[in-house]
């Protein structure tokens, strides 16, 4: 079940909502509502199904609805029409219908909110700061204190706890936010362009600090963002908005490789695609392997030759007529060059491009792709040339992406 699920959202601002309403029905656009009604059409008709662990980037451009539609999950933005399922416990509560009560509960224990601009209070000092979401909660002193000191650990700023906003960089600032958010132990986190007004070298060390912090939070969290390399680097899945819709939604690797429309294919034309692309859509697969005397040839004149068990194992591997052992990527390169230079290695299909070119650059070799222990493909110059022109097939992760979204599988 999933965390989160957004059932035909509208989002409506102006009076003249109902009306509003029966013009989008109708086709109407965003422009066409607005001269007729005076209303502004935010959202408009957003399914969308968010599983517990996720990173979901609601991306698009400026007045895309990204940012309402993320603030209709904490009631920021009361929904017009449509239901906004949050899973509490085991059971389901329609944000869009609760009462004020149950809805004060959500935000004070469920969802917690980054904010763009920091929101931090200057008179309050950053464990102060961290600590304001408890204060409302009516946490006692004794576990504010231990519970604020364990988030401000968590992010690094333990040595600042008695410093005030102003003597904090921008990246630290927004470090307090996170440690802010954390304090409450919500397990949904709302991100709207948290890192966006930072300095390009601040914003990539805090995506990547956000990365590592999910790997032991396991947080569910929804993030804004008008950039699709942010995206496409911290998303588990991204929904792409336009004029208050969402046109696609999927894995990142899908969306670059099976843009939806030219609006989304215009976003993925200059994407670096280093850690987007996946070795299981670069690879080519096993069964479209060419044997030569029981055996593979692989690499420039066939100089690996490889032989597979019956249940697809590497069996047998010689590397210009020497027998060699294969050896496993452990993901660091440890030794650089040197240490990995003519052997052949064995990595998974969830290896980044990046990782593909770097170990087929280490060794000289292409990149054997194994699945609990069977061979499933291989990667070598011609599978990443294809995969720089974007010319790999569609991938089996897309294709579930696309059966979850249901009726809004084409936007």
């Amino acid at each position: 079940m999933a965390v989160l699920e957004f059932k035909s959202v509208d989002l409506i601002f102006g009076r003249a909502w109902q009306e509003a309403l029966c013009l989008v029905d109708e086709g109407a656009g965003r422009e066409a509502v607005l001269e007729k009604t005076g209303a502004v059409v935010g959202v408009h008709d957003a399914n969308l199904a968010i599983e517990e662990g996720e990173i979901c980037v609601l991306m698009g451009l400026s007045g895309s609805g990204k940012s309402s539609l993320l603030r209709c999950i904490n009631g920021l933005n009361p929904i017009t029409r449509g239901e906004l399922l949050i899973d509490d416990g085991g059971h389901r509560i329609d944000i869009a219908s609760c009462d004020a009560a149950t809805l004060r509960r959500l935000r004070t224990d469920r969802i917690a909110m980054v904010f763009q601009q920091f929101a931090l209070m200057p008179w309050r000092t950053v464990a102060e700061n961290v600590g304001f979401g408890l204060e409302l909660k009516g946490v006692s002193k004794v576990e504010r204190t231990a519970r604020v000191a364990e988030k401000l650990d968590l992010v690094g700023l333990s040595q600042w706890r008695d410093k005030y906003a102003h003597e904090l960089s921008g990246g630290m600032q927004q470090r307090v936010g996170l440690a802010r958010a954390f304090a409450t132990d919500g397990d949904i986190l709302l991100m709207d362009e948290p890192f966006s007004a930072l300095d390009p070298l601040i914003r990539q060390h805090l995506q990547d600090e956000l990365m590592e912090l999910q790997q032991r939070l396991k947080k569910t969290i929804v993030f804004v963002s008008h950039d699709l390399d942010e995206a496409m680097k911290i998303g588990s899945h991204i929904a792409i908005m336009e004029s208050g819709r969402i046109v696609q939604y999927g894995r990142p690797e899908e969306i670059a490789l099976n843009p939806a429309n030219d609006y989304v294919a215009r976003f993925v034309a200059h994407m670096n695609p280093m850690n987007v692309l996946r070795g299981g859509s670069l690879m080519t697969p096993l069964a479209a392997l060419a044997e030569t005397g029981g055996a593979l040839r692989l690499g420039a004149g066939g100089r690996v030759a490889l032989r597979l068990s019956a249940d697809r194992r590497p069996e047998r591997l010689t590397l210009a007529g020497e027998t060699v052992t294969l050896r496993h990527w452990d993901g660091s390169g440890e030794g650089g060059a040197a240490a990995w230079r003519d052997s052949v290695v064995a990595a998974s299909a969830d290896i980044t491009m990046g990782e593909a070119i770097l170990i087929r650059h280490m060794s000289g070799n292409p990149v054997l792709l194994v699945e609990d222990g069977q061979m499933i493909g291989v990667v070598g110059d011609e599978e990443i040339y294809r995969g720089l022109l974007r010319q790999t097939g569609k991938s089996e992760g897309g294709r579930r992406d696309a059966n979850r979204m249901g009726d809004n599988r084409d936007g």
